[in-house]
């Protein structure tokens, strides 16, 4: 069901129920008693008074003398005295016979009953009507929900996980809904997207490479000068020229130090740095939280006492990170809370900066990846990565959030017995 099929048949359904509402109430107000009937039924009465097997049965009527006493019924749900027909707003009539009063007729006032049908049959042809709406709405919604809300979730869950760094999955392609070019669109990106993560990477792995066979091919001839060094050290006769030669050992040294760091740092990855989480007491923490505030920006905050698996050395280079960043891209006040959630302790640190966008959330966890808000600043973009590297070793999980205004981090170590 389209969107122009469904106006058009709610719009059918309210003039089709503004219609029959029309017609009924109408009905409603013309409905009064058959005066024709009466006068017949009256004539009938008066022409053959006293003989009841003559009177007209038309209508619900009965017929009282002068004194109100009952000479006639034909129907036994008719008011039985004057008194009674007031009540239930019945007909009442007198007979005449010449120039005389004979009696009292009083007719049946069916006019309620009438009122009380066409009232019924209004409430259910609006029952019927809005049911109908109802289900027109009911079934647009399954539309709007088969074809717009579950394609869009499907795609939200999509970019997620294309923030979180996941390309390998694919977005599940289907051309029947309105989404179906932008789809098939957004699954290109994340297939471009993914080609050119790879193509980063090796670059990245060529540049290592590189680096590591340019430090190999120099430790050759550093090797070959030191040797030379060493052997003219043993010849030299002079004090001076051995003097020279030894500076050259040393600067060889130098050399081959540097060197081996260049080739190292090319070969391994950062992510091999040792963590040995122990169990150690909360107050811990705190002295932590405190060292690596060394600008005393932080706000005064209660710890709970518990005992959690951190380890110390790398727990202080995860907050030395966060408090880094909040002096230098914040510039605010910090707060700092402590908490007991469940079976972790939660370290809330939060500024009243800038903030990151909702978009570069997600991917300041990554490797090298900075904010926008970074441009002029120095970093490498490698502090949340290794402040999260850190705390998932010690079994703890790393949160990044905004505020308005302001950036947070919660960190949850994990309590110990």
């Amino acid at each position: 069901m389209n969107k122009k099929l469904f106006f058009i048949l709610i719009i059918i359904t309210l003039i089709a129920e503004l219609v029959i509402a029309y017609v009924l109430i109408g009905k409603i107000d013309d409905v009064e008693q058959d005066s024709v009937k009466i006068n017949e039924c009256v004539k009938s009465v008066e022409d053959n008074f006293g003989d009841e097997s003559r009177y007209s049965d038309a209508l619900s009527y009965c017929v009282l003398d002068n004194d109100g006493a009952l000479l006639y019924e034909n129907s036994g749900d008719v008011s039985l005295s004057v008194n009674q027909a007031i009540k239930n707003n019945d007909t009442i009539l007198e007979l005449q016979l010449g120039d005389s009063r004979i009696g009292t007729i009083i007719f049946k006032n069916t006019a309620n009953e009438s009122i009380n049908k066409y009232k019924s049959r209004l409430v259910t042809a609006i029952i019927v009507i809005t049911l109908l709406q109802l289900i027109l709405v009911v079934t647009y919604y399954i539309y709007l929900r088969k074809t717009i809300i579950k394609p869009f979730e499907k795609m939200n869950s999509f970019a997620t996980r294309v923030a979180q760094g996941n390309l390998d999955t694919p977005l599940e392609l289907d051309r029947g809904h309105i989404f179906g070019s932008f789809t098939e669109a957004f699954d290109l990106m994340r297939s471009e997207l993914r080609k050119s993560r790879a193509a980063e990477k090796k670059a990245n792995d060529d540049k290592k490479e590189m680096v590591a066979k340019l430090s190999h091919d120099i430790k050759t001839p550093v090797a070959s000068i030191k040797s030379t060094s060493e052997l003219g050290y043993e010849l030299a006769e002079s004090e001076k020229i051995k003097e020279k030669f030894n500076q050259i050992n040393i600067k060889s040294d130098q050399v081959t130090a540097l060197v081996g760091n260049l080739f190292n740092s090319s070969i391994n990855d950062i992510t091999e740095i040792e963590v040995k989480p122990l169990a150690q007491p909360s107050t811990l923490v705190k002295d932590l939280i405190k060292n690596a505030d060394y600008q005393n920006k932080a706000s005064d905050f209660q710890m709970p006492e518990c005992r959690v698996y951190i380890d110390r050395l790398r727990l202080l280079q995860a907050f030395d990170n966060i408090f880094m960043n909040s002096y230098k891209y914040g510039g605010t006040d910090i707060d700092v809370d402590a908490a007991i959630e469940n079976d972790s302790l939660v370290i809330t640190i939060s500024d009243h900066g800038p903030g990151v966008s909702d978009e570069e959330l997600p991917l300041l966890k990554e490797k090298y990846k900075r904010g926008n808000n970074t441009e002029g600043k120095d970093g490498a973009g490698l502090g949340l990565f290794l402040t999260n590297y850190y705390i998932e070793n010690m079994n703890g999980r790393l949160e990044l959030f905004n505020l308005d205004p302001g950036f947070g981090v919660k960190i949850y170590l994990r309590m110990t017995d």
